[in-house]
């Protein structure tokens, strides 16, 4: 998260009617820890759930050994709260060992769910670049090992469904941040019905709701959630706007709320993970997970409301 991110976060929740660092903060907070968290069934999970709001690590988790309070933080607020999921990858700069650090120091590691990636993928050598993940994680198993930005609409899963045969990884999945790689993405969830996709979607960038995740829910494919406030350029837009009073007709209490919510509204959607260096911003952030979500026609005004920014 650049400077720019933070400073339009924090002056969209000042401006837009509600500081983070605020009494009205901390008295919302407090009221919204007392719903349960919402957590959606994985479908290739025999049973298991995922909580709906987790966070994602690339740029925010990426300091030095003496930089770890930050993300330690965030961590301890996310399992406080009731979330698990923690998104992170080897091309994220030390976020891998960072979170390896954290889990190792604080003793969390039974407590959360670890997605990593694979960015090689080559095949017959996937075991290799995944033993040097869990070195860098601490860890022994990875709960979820995904494919980084696939490209290849023939991409297989054999390679990473053989380290899930072994118990290396309890699931499989693939990911993309890039709307050239969409079709070929699709084309794989069809395919390969990967236990997982991690994909881009915000509410002023939904080309994912035409054939993405709908093909997902056929696949029954767990959808997770990168990029939700579109690398701050929600908050930047939102930037001085006040909340609309009907917001809280789905008990969201700030602008973070409110973009994380019409993302999780949607039904093929399991779990969000905004990247986040702050712990009262991922505080803020597990309050959209708690509460009513709104209903489609609802999101449809939510949507209006943000493009008539």
């Amino acid at each position: 998260m650049t400077n720019s991110t933070r400073y339009s976060r924090r002056d969209a929740a000042l401006l837009g009617g509600m500081s983070l660092l605020t009494p009205a903060f901390i008295e919302t907070a407090l009221a919204q820890a007392q719903k349960p968290m919402l957590a959606r069934p994985i479908p290739h999970g025999k049973g298991e759930t995922i909580p709906a709001v987790g966070v994602g690590t690339s740029i925010v988790f990426n300091v030095g050994p003496s930089e770890l309070a930050g993300p330690t933080e965030v961590i301890r607020a996310m399992v406080a709260g009731g979330g698990t999921l923690i998104d992170t990858a080897p091309s994220y700069g030390h976020a891998e060992g960072v979170v390896g650090d954290v889990l190792a120091n604080t003793g969390l590691r039974n407590k959360v769910f670890i997605a990593t990636k694979l960015e090689d993928f080559v095949p017959g050598k996937e075991e290799a670049e995944t033993r040097d993940c869990l070195k860098a994680l601490k860890t022994s198993k990875i709960d979820l090992l995904q494919l980084h930005n696939v490209r290849d609409p023939n991409q297989r899963m054999a390679g990473v469904d053989a380290l899930k045969a072994k118990g290396i990884c309890r699931y499989t999945g693939i990911t993309t941040t890039f709307k050239s790689a969409y079709a070929a993405t699709e084309a794989i969830i069809k395919r390969e019905k990967p236990d997982f996709l991690l994909i881009d979607y915000a509410i002023d960038n939904r080309d994912v709701e035409a054939r993405i995740l709908p093909a997902c829910q056929d696949a029954g494919t767990a959808v997770l959630i990168a990029l939700p406030f579109g690398r701050g350029r929600l908050f930047r837009t939102a930037l001085g706007k006040q909340l609309p009073e009907w917001a809280a007709e789905f008990d969201c209490a700030s602008w973070g709320q409110f973009f994380l919510k019409f993302l999780l509204a949607h039904p093929a959607v399991h779990a969000v993970a905004p990247g986040t260096s702050k712990a009262q911003h991922m505080i803020d952030n597990l309050g959209a997970g708690r509460g009513r979500l709104p209903d489609a026609k609802t999101r449809e005004r939510m949507a209006q409301y943000v493009e008539a920014f």
